[in-house]
């Protein structure tokens, strides 16, 4: 009965597709009392509707002119899906009358009230710009009076004489019912077109020609001095004038059309350890190659390449134009390095200076914001103001310091070479076969070790314009997290005794990021939260702010629940509150990798010291187990010495990147190490 109830509800569904009006402000009932998405009940939001067109109008004065018109209309489910009522555009602000233009905005939001359908419409209010870079402004809206239930829709045109097309989205983080995408790009513009490759889900395309015409007005002026007669019968040249003549031109072509017409898309959900999730989005990407005479012959080549891309932003007075300025940092930086002689050191010395100086405002970019003179004079900048200033500051102090472009993780990784491949800057100083990556944004990072969002794909370094290469930016050194838990067991069963650990290189980093700037109680708290019933005292938080040390933390610890009493014997686990208890790897299969982001090991030594008149009974067998060749190891030791257990347990993660084809297997031997450390001591009475 369910299944024919379900097979109704699933058959009305699709019937109600195929019926929709998805013409702009029809907007139907049902649409207003769905309560869930039919395939995807956990959906916040769904997308009911998203029409993309571009295409390319001609005109005698400017040409060929891109248009891009979106048409979105968005269902509402709960609370958690109230952000898809706000939208961001970006426009391309070059100047020399090349700027984006959006227009014909409209937006309004249905609700159903009474059984009445009301709508309201977006205002002018509800409509923001700011600018976020050297080359582009953002357009935000957002719909107003959102409720639970309710539908959304907009739509808007962008128009730009640029040929280079934004990548098309095909996939988002909700639903999307019904998707159609048309991309029509004239005969004299080649593009290469690329799909996501690491994207999971995969959309079918048509590709066909659509002839074109264009026709142009044609004026010729013919000037002549007409033959008179006078009086007398002479013959004479009048005066000289003018005949116009209209006529018209016609030139044919075709349109290279591109087509995506898919219903029920999957949403991108997002997986434990996954990383950036956009990095595997459904998209199409399309990279201008060249300008063809209507004949098909190449009349200038666009295709790009990494190192004309690196020149390019090189030569904005936004980049390179900042690194040639020091006039105003002169006294400070001569205070800071007279006498310093190591690189290194002065690098040191230059980071932590404009780390005291400049605050980062929390905005990417590879081009200068406000400057790195206005930067260091007002103590704020986006990431380029400072990492630029780090640079500019070093070379003029004869350091071989350049500034290295990145993407960040959430930026993904380009598809081809691209200005818009990048969206961050960092620093490199070079001494020898040594170098040191440097990012003053970020208060707790340290030679080599950059915040989590920089580590993605590699950096490109520019010496000058002329000059550029590749460089790893990830972490091949493994940073560590050890812990020495010493236990004493009471007479009541309680557990008491006193936790030391140490934090390196990126754990460390990610410590102070978490805890720095709590109160003691806040750490306390945190700590103790999901480890049962464990009271912390005494804490001592070591090397907060000194950043060239490893964390260091110490404290006592009381435990009420980690030993059990059956009969004469005593069963505990001897990783007590430590042990991981349950797994974040619950899915059956992924599609897409485990990203651990960095290679990293936790390592564990425990010293027992055995209650008056007990003795052991058995312990767990050692062993030790490795994933895939090593690329994850564990091990686990236990033995007793004297009137102590000694416990050595450790987790290696060599290689931070698990593949999808491989997680049934990580899966399992992930698994096994909780299982190990769950398994039990047992005490008898000696």
């Amino acid at each position: 009965m369910k299944n024919l109830f379900f097979i109704i509800t699933l058959v009305l569904w699709l019937s109600q597709i195929e019926a929709q009006n998805y013409d702009f402000g029809k907007i139907s009932k049902a649409e207003l009392e769905e309560k869930y998405h039919p395939q995807d009940s956990s959906a916040h939001a769904s997308i009911l509707y998203r029409n993309e067109a571009v295409k390319f109008s001609y005109t005698k004065n400017k040409g060929f002119m891109q248009e891009r018109e979106v048409h979105v209309r968005i269902k509402i489910y709960d609370k958690e899906g109230f952000d898809w009522a706000s939208k961001k555009v970006f426009l391309y602000k070059g100047g020399n009358g090349s700027d984006d233009q959006i227009n014909g905005l409209k937006g309004f939001t249905y609700n159903l009230e009474k059984g009445k359908i009301n709508k309201d419409k977006l205002k002018s209010n509800g409509v923001f710009e700011e600018k976020v870079s050297e080359f582009y402004e953002a357009n935000t809206f957002t719909l107003p009076n959102v409720k639970e239930g309710s539908v959304l829709e907009y739509k808007y045109m962008i128009s730009s004489q640029l040929p280079l097309i934004d990548d098309i989205e095909l996939q988002f983080s909700i639903p999307i019912k019904k998707l159609n995408v048309r991309v029509a790009t004239p005969k004299m513009y080649r593009y290469n077109k690329f799909l996501n490759p690491k994207a999971s889900y995969v959309l079918n395309y048509k590709e066909t020609i659509n002839p074109r015409k264009i026709i142009t007005t044609t004026k010729d002026v013919t000037t002549f001095r007409p033959t008179l007669v006078a009086g007398d019968g002479t013959k004479y040249k009048g005066l000289a004038e003018s005949e116009v003549t209209y006529g018209t031109n016609t030139t044919d072509y075709h349109d290279n059309v591109i087509t995506f017409s898919e219903e029920n898309i999957p949403s991108l959900k997002a997986e434990s350890f996954a990383g950036s999730i956009n990095n595997y989005k459904a998209k199409l990407s399309m990279e201008f190659e060249a300008y063809l005479s209507v004949e098909g012959v190449v009349k200038q080549s666009f295709a790009s390449s990494w190192e004309k891309v690196s020149k390019n932003i090189f030569e904005s007075s936004d980049f390179g134009g900042q690194l040639t300025k020091s006039g105003f940092f002169k006294d400070d930086l001569n205070a800071l390095v007279t006498g310093i002689e190591d690189d290194f050191q002065k690098a040191f010395l230059v980071e932590n200076l404009v780390k005291s100086k400049v605050k980062w405002n929390g905005t990417y970019g590879k081009y200068a914001q406000k400057g790195i003179r206005s930067a260091y004079k007002e103590g704020e900048g986006n990431v380029a103001d400072i990492n630029l200033l780090v640079t500019a500051m070093l070379r003029s102090k004869g350091v071989n310091a350049s500034p290295v472009l990145i993407s960040t993780r959430n930026n993904g990784v380009p598809l081809f070479p691209t200005r818009e491949g990048f969206n961050y800057v960092i620093c490199m100083v070079q001494s020898g076969s040594n170098y040191m990556l440097i990012d003053a944004t970020e208060p707790y990072s340290t030679n080599n070790v950059l915040p989590e969002r920089a580590l993605n794909w590699q950096g490109r370094v520019i010496v000058d314009k002329e000059t550029s290469r590749w460089v790893n930016i990830k972490s091949n050194k493994k940073s560590v997290e050890s812990t020495m838990l010493n236990v004493k067991m009471n007479e009541d069963l309680t557990i008491t005794g006193k936790v030391r650990k140490n934090y390196t290189s990126y754990l460390a980093l990610n410590y102070r990021k978490k805890y720095t700037n709590l109160s003691m109680d806040d750490h306390i708290k945190s700590l103790e939260t999901g480890k049962g019933d464990v009271e912390i005292s005494e804490l001592i938080y070591e090397n907060d702010k000194d950043i060239s040390k490893p964390v260091k933390i110490t404290y006592d610890y009381e435990l009420s629940d980690g030993v059990d009493e059956i009969g004469d014997k005593l069963y505990f686990s001897p990783l007590f509150f430590l042990a991981t208890k349950e797994s974040p790897f619950k899915l059956e299969e992924r599609k897409y990798p485990i990203d651990f982001v960095i290679p990293f090991a936790d390592k564990y030594k425990v010293n027992i010291m055995l209650p008056e008149g007990y003795k052991v009974e058995s312990l767990p067998e050692n062993g030790a187990m490795e994933f895939k060749g090593g690329e994850v190891k564990f091990t686990y030791v236990a033995k007793v010495n004297g009137k102590y257990l000694q416990l050595s347990v450790q987790l290696e993660i060599n290689n931070p990147i698990i593949q999808p084809i491989d997680y049934k297997d990580f899966k399992e031997f992930f698994n096994k190490t909780i299982e190990k450390q769950a398994e039990q001591i047992v005490l008898i009475k000696a």
